[in-house]
Formats: C-alpha cells, structure tokens, sequence
C-alpha cells in the first residue's frame, strides 16, 4: 500500500479539563488515535492520512501533560482519568455512535477503561501493544517482564526526573532501541523529547507510572480489585489488537495471545507481526495500517 501525503492540520478542544492540542486529517466520522510513551501523536503520521482517505476524521491528540496539551492542576493520571479523557474527547469533538478509537502503550491500557466506561460512543477499536489486564497480569510478574519492566520501578524514584534528562534524554534513546531492534527512531524521539522538555512536562509523564504503579497501592488486593473493576471489563465492541513479537517493552508469545479475543467483542481478532517491535505503528506502516482500515470498514 503507498503511504499518502496528506496534510495534517493542527487543531486545539477543551475536554475533561484539559487543553488538548492535536493533529487531524480529513472528514467523516471520528478515529481517535492515541500515543503512549516515551511518543508523540507523530507516531500517527502514516496512519491519519489513510484513515482520512478511508472516510474519518482521523484526531491524534498530545496526551494529558504531553506539550503542548495542558498540564492539568489536579495532577491525576490515573487510567480511570485517562480514560474519562477519551471518552470526553469523543464529544467535544463531536463523536457519535460511529465512531472508532486506536490506541497505543499507556493509550491502549486506558482504552480499556474508556471502552468499558462509555462503550456506545465506540463502534470499533484497534489496541496495540498492551494486552487485557488477564492477559497482562500473567506475564508482568516473570523474570523476564520485570526484567524489561525496569524503567517503571526507576520512574517511582524522586531522582528518576533528573536522570531522565542527562544526556539529551539518552535513556529513551536506549528504550526505542530495546523496544523496536533495528528502527531508525531518530524522528520519532526528536517529537517525544520535545513533548517533555518542560520539567512540568515530565513531571506529568512520570505521573502515569506513578499513578498505576504506586509502591504503596501496588500489589493490595484492594488496589488490585480497584483496577480490575477499571480496566477490566470485557469489551462490547469488536476488537483488532496487534503486538510486534520483538516488542523489547512487553512479552507476549502466541499461546497468551490467542486468549485476548474472548475477551473483546464479537469479531475481535488478534495480529501478531513477527517482524515488528513495540512500535509497530511506525516500523511497519505498511503492513498495519491496510489492516487497520479493513477493520474499521467492516460492518
């Protein structure tokens, strides 16, 4: 498929409290796209303008605290927040009933919640990269994810802000490179490191992990039972999750990922690219993004 050249146009909304600015393309109803981390809606380059083409208004908002989106007062970044962000930003957008949401990293784990939340605003959605929280919890407690998963400890740590930023942010450099081996991700970490730049900036990503992640909640049950309720509706909507096999960030082999459709909706399915990393979106637009839009357009 050739990648088209389509311009994107910059745009601002207010939604759940937050300024949110963002990149669009094109007209029809809405496909809301959102990054994680270390990324920028500049993850999204290749796939609005084929969104647009296929009939959406293809929306890729900077997430809450990413610059230039507003750092909100009340500091939550919790998924449950997160989640009310998409499902704001469906209607101060003007989303209806035909709407679809494609999500990435840290997006896709609050897709749960927003999808779960409000599933009448999503007609369909894509998830890459982070798996249901069932699938997610039989693998985030082995050697080898909490190996991969040392970033999230070091982020709890007062000190991690500083060290972050050493060395024009060289250890996001390093987690592209573990994350997707062998991508050129020099265009890609030139927009992140842009977004974070501000220590407020940084602050509020590191407050994601923070939140989710708090050592003193981590690990309860009740903290458990509070994020099951959050994240871990079975979803109502059909479903098309992708995971690169040489994702460095998160593990997940094929007999794991063979029991995530029974947990979407009706005609939810799962691509596994064995020649892609955790940045799929990027790595292999050519082959995501006609699989994505097939998806989306079926009935």
């Amino acid at each position: 498929m050739t990648l088209t050249t389509q311009p994107l146009e910059a745009g601002t909304v207010r939604a759940n409290g937050v300024d949110f600015h963002y990149f669009s393309c094109g007209t029809g109803p809405l496909a809301l796209c959102l990054h994680g981390f270390p990324d920028s809606p500049w993850t999204y380059r290749h796939l609005l303008p084929v969104l647009a083409n296929a009939g959406f208004r293809a929306v890729a908002p900077f997430m809450r605290g990413y610059a230039p989106t507003s750092v909100p007062p009340d500091a939550r970044y919790d998924m449950c927040t997160i989640g009310e962000d998409f499902n704001a930003l469906h209607t101060a957008l003007g989303g209806d009933h035909r709407a679809v949401l494609i999500a990435h990293d840290w997006a896709a784990l609050a897709a749960y919640a927003a999808l779960g939340a409000e599933p009448k605003h999503w007609r369909r959605a894509v998830i890459c990269n982070i798996p249901p929280v069932a699938v997610f919890g039989q693998v985030a407690f082995t050697y080898e994810q909490l190996k991969r998963f040392f970033y999230v400890w070091f982020f709890q740590m007062d000190c991690a802000q500083e060290i972050l930023t050493a060395g024009n942010f060289s250890l996001l450099d390093g987690l592209w490179a573990d994350w997707s081996p062998g991508y050129d991700a020099t265009t890609d970490l030139e927009r992140a490191k842009a977004c974070l730049r501000n220590p407020a900036n940084l602050r509020a990503a590191l407050g994601y992990y923070r939140a989710v992640f708090n050592p003193r909640l981590f690990g309860r049950a009740d903290h458990a039972l509070a994020q099951a309720q959050i994240l871990g509706r079975p979803l109502a909507m059909p479903t098309l999750y992708f995971h690169g096999l040489r994702d460095g960030c998160f593990a997940l082999d094929r007999e794991l990922a063979a029991q995530i459709p029974a947990l979407m909706g009706p005609g939810s399915r799962v691509e596994l690219l064995a020649d892609a990393g955790h940045f799929l979106l990027v790595e292999r637009p050519e082959v995501v993004n006609p699989k994505i839009v097939d998806f989306l357009l079926e009935t």
